[in-house]
């Protein structure tokens, strides 16, 4: 392995593979500084206020001169709002087409197909969520085990629902969550459980999705039942007689193009961009060939490196409806007097990455090379297949509810520092970007793609090893998070504005 890597032609800088002392001769210079594993040298003069280029795309610009060997980061390369000329529709590269794959799945009345099968209890706002979580605690291990086919009862509860504008986006988002979590094909049964007087009416629900009430959802008000204990009693009641219901659920051989995953991606590093996320780049396109969908978020995590998804659009109204977030985005962030650098996190930059635009860059590799079919808001309904985007903030356990929402049945994770994140009912995959945490983390981390760094593997291999456990998992067989019980409190709706 080299002691660089260096990705672009016209790059001002190389990434070191491992820890460099000052004095030490590479990539055609000599290092001025000692260099962190996963940090950039710089291998040409950049003076102060010229762009820095990582990837063959702008990442920074010096903030003051860079000589050769220069360690470049936070200390010398800063952040500032770039200016593209956006291209549309004119990278689209169709995957070729390809069918056969399949996974043991649950194919619902509705023709859609879950990879696991849970009873759940919604909640419409926090003042229920004490009620719901008593509900799903009085199934234990030895009640379910008279159902095989139940995967578990589990309560999804938040922190909103009321002290809030009864319309705008806020109101809207919430309202889309609690459709795709009611109607989410990984649920057999779901009993929704409100308080009564919330903003967050689950009869609005009910009436503007047309759910219907029967054996298999239910909804409930604390205050029409008449206390907390009544309802935690009647909500026992409800759920026991969903079960067996919910067990007669059985798998069954199903197309690959039944799955959605949602691309995500925590805790990155600097290798996170050249191992794991194009990995799961080119498991997205197997998936995307099968007529499948990968469902790309974390609107904050593309700035920068929007221009390069604009290029893929499959026409231009699409691009911009992708260019509309990020304005929105910008908008939001400044209103809130807040940066949209502001996203990389202490143990980002300690992994080595910079500025958001670095760590777009990176992230956006997950979403593969196929044509983005379509823009989402958040927790819309994803309703065409291939490589889709959905708006959501970079904050994980918002982003996934939002993906799960929209239907993904599969979630699938890179980290590069390490991530405990889980999430029902869809199942988290995570996949490492290097070996050594692969190694610290080995209860966590599914696969290890540190193997591309070394030389051991490529991103190829890589990626078809991500695409089988695809369908190994959608299958039945359990993550690293779902062995530890991951899920249960990672149900996070996006709160947007004013709390009243």
């Amino acid at each position: 392995m080299s002691d660089t890597i260096r990705l672009h032609e016209i790059d001002d800088v190389v990434t070191a593979t491992r820890a460099l002392q000052a004095g030490q001769a590479v990539a055609g210079t000599v290092t001025r500084t000692l260099i962190p594993s996963g940090h950039k040298i710089a291998v040409r003069a950049v003076a102060q206020g010229a762009p820095i280029r990582k990837y063959g795309q702008v990442i920074g610009y010096a903030s003051e001169d860079i000589a050769p060997g220069d360690q470049v980061h936070t200390q010398n390369c800063a952040f500032a709002a770039t200016d593209h000329a956006y291209d549309f529709a004119t990278d689209l590269r169709p995957a070729t087409n390809a069918t056969g794959d399949t996974f043991m799945g649950f194919r619902r009345a509705n023709g859609e197909v879950g990879t696991r099968n849970y009873v759940a209890i919604v909640t419409s706002v926090n003042c229920s969520a004490t009620a719901a979580r008593r509900i799903a605690d009085a199934f234990g291990p030895e009640e379910l085990a008279a159902y095989p086919n139940v995967d578990g009862v589990c309560a999804f509860v938040h922190g909103t629902g009321c002290g809030m504008a009864g319309d705008g986006d806020g109101f809207e988002a919430l309202q889309r969550v609690m459709w795709g979590y009611a109607r989410h094909p990984n649920h057999a049964a779901v009993l929704m459980v409100g308080l009564g007087c919330e903003m967050n009416q689950i009869d609005w629900l009910l009436d503007a999705w047309g759910l219907k009430q029967g054996p298999t959802f239910q909804a409930m008000n604390i205050q029409d039942v008449a206390g907390l204990r009544r309802t935690v009693e009647m909500g026992v009641e409800k759920v026991r007689a969903m079960l067996p219901v919910a067990n007669e659920a059985v798998r069954k051989h199903c197309p690959a193009s039944d799955l959605r995953v949602a691309l995500q991606c925590g805790g990155s590093d600097a290798w996170s961009g050249i191992t794991a996320n194009p990995a799961l780049g080119y498991a997205t396109d197997l998936l995307v060939a099968q007529g499948g969908s990968g469902v790309l978020a974390e609107t904050p995590e593309i700035y920068g490196a929007e221009h390069l998804l604009t290029r893929r659009a499959v026409d231009r109204a699409t691009g911009e409806k992708l260019l509309d977030l990020i304005a929105w985005w910008e908008d939001y962030t400044a209103r809130n007097r807040g940066s949209m650098d502001n996203n990389p996190s202490p143990g980002n930059k300690k992994g080595g990455l910079t500025t958001i635009l670095e760590k777009s860059l990176g992230a956006a590799a997950k979403g593969g090379t196929t044509p983005l079919t379509g823009v989402y808001k958040y927790a819309e309904r994803v309703t065409k297949s291939g490589f889709a985007f959905m708006d959501s903030p970079g904050y994980d356990p918002a982003s996934v509810t939002g993906q799960i929402a929209g239907g993904c049945n599969l979630v699938c994770f890179t980290t590069g520092r390490g991530s405990a994140f889980g999430s029902k009912p869809a199942p988290t995959i995570k996949v490492a970007t290097n070996s050594q945490l692969f190694a610290r983390m080995p209860e966590d981390m599914d696969i290890d793609a540190g193997g591309i760094l070394t030389g051991a593997a490529s991103v190829e291999e890589k990626g078809r090893e991500i695409y089988d456990m695809f369908l190994r998992v959608a299958s039945g067989e359990v993550s690293k998070s779902e062995a530890q019980g991951l899920g249960d409190h990672e149900f996070v709706p996006w709160q947007i504005g004013a709390v009243m």
